[in-house]
């Protein structure tokens, strides 16, 4: 059995993330289907998916909400980290035997990616990282790119006479959140200020790439969609709020980031 990924044994993680749905019950259905979360609880209109008992993702209905705007505030992409890359093939697997639609398929050194957008436009990224053992550093930056995924050989990496895809295994969690950002400096300065975050990749002036612990990133922001964007429209679909888990918090707490993105925090380890 695999242990907790490295993402989520650092000082500050990502704990869950909060989307805000036109149509829950088909949004929380797709990400059921299509990622293999379980439903763990519903409360009123509001669904909670995880893995393993672990939630991981709140879905909270509001019909008259409008559209998502994608060149706004907002959420680029929630990833959920897979405990290993045998999980990943099962997933590839899984998704060729269901012709499950993708955006694309990534290796980013440290890490194998695909990505998929659900049916109201939030991006969604399924990956495995690479043991953080032999990720490159240099003067505090982690090396990353975007090159072709070896498809055949992440599938290769199931076991032979494997049971498969069976959902989210236990100990998937939230990895990293991708933020669509106004500024991606005005986001480094206030993650750095309100949670202590290294900076460890620039994308030129376009993305930024922010951990705590030596992880890739906990949390990205760019502007390639959303250069300049204000406050986000609080009547609109799409990322309703992120959760982070602090060993360092007494207590839980919210805030909005420059664009009026809800960050919360809440105290504890990863369990």
């Amino acid at each position: 059995m695999s242990g907790l990924p490295f993402a989520a044994t650092t000082p500050v993680s990502v704990s869950r993330v909060g989307l805000r749905a036109r149509d829950a019950e088909a949004l929380a259905a797709y990400y059921r289907t299509i990622v293999g979360l379980q439903e763990l609880s519903r409360d009123g209109e509001t669904i909670t998916l995880g893995a393993a008992g672990r939630p991981l993702l709140v879905i909270e209905s509001d019909k008259s909400a409008k559209p998502d705007d994608p060149r706004s505030a907002g959420l680029f992409h929630t990833a959920f980290l897979l405990p290993s890359r045998a999980d990943l093939g099962r997933w590839i697997n899984h998704a060729i035997g269901d012709k499950i639609r993708i955006d694309g398929a990534s290796d980013h050194i440290v890490s194998e990616a695909l990505y998929l957008t659900d049916p109201e436009g939030n991006g969604i990224e399924i990956y495995a990282d690479r043991p953080h053992e032999g990720w490159k550093w240099q003067n505090g930056q982690v090396e990353m790119a975007t090159a072709r995924m070896d498809v055949e050989g992440v599938i290769g990496s199931v076991p032979a006479g494997d049971a498969g895809w069976h959902g989210a295994p236990e100990n998937t969690v939230v990895g990293h959140v991708h933020l669509r950002v106004g500024d991606p400096s005005q986001a480094e300065n206030w993650w750095q200020k309100e949670f202590g975050f290294d900076t460890v990749a620039h994308y030129g002036d376009k993305a930024v790439f922010m951990s705590s612990g030596g992880y890739h990133h906990h949390i990205a922001g760019n502007i390639w969609q959303s250069p300049g964007a204000g406050r986000r429209d609080p009547g609109r679909s799409g990322l309703s709020w992120v959760e982070m888990r602090s060993s360092q918090a007494s207590a839980e707490t919210s805030r909005e980031d420059p664009w009026g993105t809800l960050i919360r925090t809440v105290p504890g380890k990863a369990a």
